[in-house]
């Protein structure tokens, strides 16, 4: 949490590190950037979740959700801080908040427990569009792990049928799993993406991950199309959507300049 500098506005108040988006910036890119200007914050260190947006049509504010995935260590490295503290949840509302922040934070809060995973059925997808994948499985499935890569990077718009339904989100990061198996185990996974190598069944696999997941308390979300797969996802509690949603999520990314 950041102390305001008395100077600035609502100044003495508690509120978290942030400023205005740049020309060309996303609102995450900007959020990385002034956590790391305000506090110090490495952007290889947090890894986001989820963003929420007020959007007052002239203006909006984004709050970013994100997780500690190496070390941080805030310092104050301008005027715009009095102090940096890490603060438990339980106490934030006790802090003399920001109204700004104080207003939104409700909403906020209940993003910090929400955790999702999306699990693609690698064969099921790739087998929905004929791209010539019956020639080259390792290849067509090594294309596919790439382009989901730059849907780990990016983000999902929210809402989306690949997210659950939480309310309030403009955007969200799950953790994506793909799972191959027969010739396409050898693919390449690029980085954001975790490969799974079935050994035999790629469904017997998907379940133990919607099993796991749900026994970590993470909402999962699987891509395929096979119907006794779709049944034996939602007995184990996941939910799943079509190879189409995630196609179209792709081919929205590789549209854009």
């Amino acid at each position: 949490m950041q102390h305001r500098a008395a100077w600035s506005h609502e100044g003495g108040t508690w509120a978290v590190p942030g400023g205005a988006v740049d020309v060309g910036e996303s609102p995450l890119q900007a959020a990385l950037r002034e956590a790391a200007e305000e506090a110090a914050v490495p952007a290889a260190s947090v890894q986001p979740r989820h963003a929420w947006t007020i959007d007052h049509g002239t203006w909006a504010y984004t709050t970013v959700v994100a997780d500690a995935v190496g070390p941080i260590s805030p310092q104050r490295l301008d005027g715009e801080s009095e102090e940096l503290r890490w603060v438990r949840v339980r106490d934030i509302p006790a802090l003399p908040l920001h109204s700004g922040f104080a207003a939104g934070w409700p909403r906020v809060q209940p993003l910090l427990a929400q955790h999702e995973v999306v699990v693609v059925d690698a064969a099921n997808v790739v087998g929905s569009r004929p791209d010539g994948w019956w020639n080259d499985r390792a290849g067509a499935a090594t294309r596919l792990l790439e382009r989901v890569a730059g849907l780990a990077e990016q983000g999902l718009p929210a809402p989306t049928a690949l997210l659950a339904d939480i309310s309030g989100r403009s955007a969200a990061w799950p953790d994506w799993v793909v799972v191959l198996e027969g010739q396409a185990r050898s693919a390449v996974a690029p980085v954001g993406v975790t490969a799974v190598r079935a050994d035999s069944s790629g469904d017997d696999a998907i379940v133990s991950r919607v099993t796991q997941a749900g026994r970590d308390g993470r909402i999962v979300t699987v891509v395929t199309a096979d119907r006794e797969l779709r049944q034996r996802v939602q007995a184990a509690g996941g939910r799943s959507v079509g190879p189409r949603v995630l196609l179209d999520a792709l081919d929205a990314l590789a549209d854009k300049p």
